[in-house]
C-alpha cells in the first residue's frame, strides 16, 4: 500500500533576559526586544496578566508599566490590566484561563501580538497555557516574580492548568516570546517564597553539578540571610543548567524520561494531599530527601553523600518530610502519587536517583519496602530535631 511521509523541523530560539528595575524610564531592554521582534508592520499589542500577590506587594505596578508604554511605543498597551489571583488556585478553577480567552477576543489579540504575565509559577503556567490555545499560538512573554520561576519553571517550555484533581494534566509544550527575570521583584518576597525556589537549585545540582552544588552549601548562610548577590548568581546558574537540559534530545519529553522531575513524583501528590497549603518549592525539598534516602538505602548512594543533602536542606530551613510522606500499607497516599506520576509519563514508570552528587540514575521501579524505610529515617530525624529545639 502507497503511503505519503511528512517530516519537517522548526528551530526554537528564546532569550532570558536578566535585568534590574524592567519597568524603569530608562531601561530600554523590553521596549529593544519589542522592536527587534516585530515580523510585520501591523498593529501590535500586548496584553498584560499580573499575579495579585505582586500588585499587593508593587502598588504602582501597574502605573509604571502604563507609564512605560507611554514612554515606549513599539507595541500598544491595552489598558486594561488583568489582575488575576496567584498561587495553585489559579490553576484550579477554569474561570481564570476563560477570562484570558475573553481578553484575547476582546481586545483583538492577534498571533502578531503578545501576552506578558507576571507573577508566579502558577500564574505563568495557565497564562501560558491559554496564550498556546489562544488562535493557535499568541507571543507569550513571562516575567517570572519568584525564586522558584525565575530559575526553573518560567524559563522552560511547559504550559498548563490542573484537571480532574491531578496537577498539569492540560498543557502545552511552547516556548515563550521571551522571558524578563527582574531581580527586583526578589526583594519583597516572604522568606518562605525567597527559599522555596532553592529547592530546584539543590535538585538541578544534585543531578548535573556537583560543583554547583557545593557552592550551594558554601553559600546557604548567605541565602538564608536573603544576600540579593548570592541569590542572583544561584538564580542565573539555575536557570543555565535548566535550559541545557531544555535543549537537549527529548525537549518536548516525549518519552518517559524526566530527570529534572527528581523529587517530584511524591512533591506533586503532597501538593495535592495538603490542599497546596505545602508549597511546590517545599514539597520538592522534601521529595529530593526522600529520593535520597532512598537512594542511599537501595545501595546506589553513600551514606554520607546522602546526609550532606538533607542536612542541606535542613539548614536552608525546610523540612524534610511531612506525615503524608509516610508508607503505612499498600493504600498509603503516597503511593498513589507514585501510580498518578506512571501514568502521567505516558508509559513506563521512570525515577530518577543519585549515583552521587551530581549524577542521577534512573530507575523503572520503586521497591515499598525500602521507600517506607526512608521515609521513617527522615519522620525519626525531622522528629529529633523539633525534640531537640523545644
Amino acid at each position: 500500500m502507497e503511503h505519503l511521509q511528512q517530516q519537517f523541523t522548526i528551530k526554537y530560539t528564546y532569550n532570558v533576559f536578566f535585568t534590574t528595575s524592567l519597568f524603569a524610564h530608562n531601561n530600554q531592554l523590553l521596549n529593544d526586544f519589542l522592536e527587534g521582534s516585530a515580523t510585520s508592520g501591523a498593529l501590535r499589542k500586548i496584553l498584560f496578566v499580573v499575579d495579585q500577590g505582586v500588585v499587593d506587594t508593587h502598588e504602582d505596578l501597574r502605573d509604571q508599566i502604563k507609564s512605560y508604554f507611554e514612554r515606549h511605543t513599539a507595541v500598544q498597551l491595552v489598558q486594561d490590566i488583568l489582575v488575576i489571583p496567584g498561587g495553585e488556585h489559579v490553576k484550579n478553577d477554569t474561570q481564570y484561563f476563560d477570562q484570558i480567552l475573553e481578553a484575547v477576543n476582546t481586545y483583538g489579540i492577534d498571533r502578531h501580538s503578545y501576552i506578558a504575565a507576571i507573577g508566579g509559577g502558577a500564574v505563568l503556567d495557565m497564562v501560558g497555557y491559554a496564550a498556546t490555545v489562544a488562535h493557535r499560538g499568541v507571543k507569550h512573554i513571562r516575567i517570572p516574580t519568584t525564586v522558584l520561576s525565575q530559575n526553573d519553571s518560567g524559563i522552560g517550555v511547559k504550559n498548563s492548568i490542573n484537571y480532574f484533581g491531578k496537577k498539569n494534566f492540560l498543557g502545552t509544550f511552547a516556548t515563550p516570546a521571551a522571558v524578563f527575570n527582574d531581580d527586583q521583584f526578589l526583594t519583597t518576597l516572604s522568606d518562605r517564597d525567597w527559599r522555596s525556589g532553592i529547592s530546584e537549585a539543590i535538585k538541578v545540582a544534585l543531578i548535573k553539578d556537583a560543583a554547583f552544588f557545593n557552592w550551594i552549601e558554601l553559600n546557604a548562610a548567605a541565602l538564608v540571610s536573603r544576600d540579593m548577590t548570592t541569590m542572583n548568581y544561584l538564580v542565573w546558574r539555575c536557570a543555565q543548567l535548566h535550559l541545557q537540559h531544555i535543549a537537549g534530545a527529548d525537549p518536548f519529553e516525549s518519552g518517559s524520561s524526566r530527570p529534572l522531575d527528581f523529587g517530584h513524583w511524591s512533591a506533586h501528590k503532597l501538593e495535592y494531599l495538603t490542599n497546596f497549603e505545602v508549597k511546590h518549592g517545599e514539597a520538592v525539598a522534601m521529595g529530593i530527601a526522600l529520593d535520597t534516602v532512598y537512594s542511599q538505602q537501595s545501595g546506589r548512594l553513600t551514606l554520607e553523600e546522602s546526609e550532606r543533602v538533607v542536612n542541606l536542606i535542613q539548614t536552608l530551613g525546610f523540612e524534610i518530610t511531612h506525615e503524608l510522606l509516610q508508607v503505612t500499607g499498600d493504600d498509603s497516599p503516597i503511593l498513589l502519587g507514585l501510580q498518578e506520576f506512571r501514568e502521567h509519563l505516558g508509559g513506563e514508570l521512570t525515577i530518577m536517583l543519585l549515583n552521587t552528587i551530581g549524577e542521577g540514575a534512573e530507575v523503572h521501579e520503586i521497591d515499598t519496602a525500602i521507600l517506607k524505610q526512608s521515609a521513617q529515617i527522615l519522620h525519626n530525624r525531622q522528629y529529633d530535631l523539633h525534640q531537640n529545639n523545644i
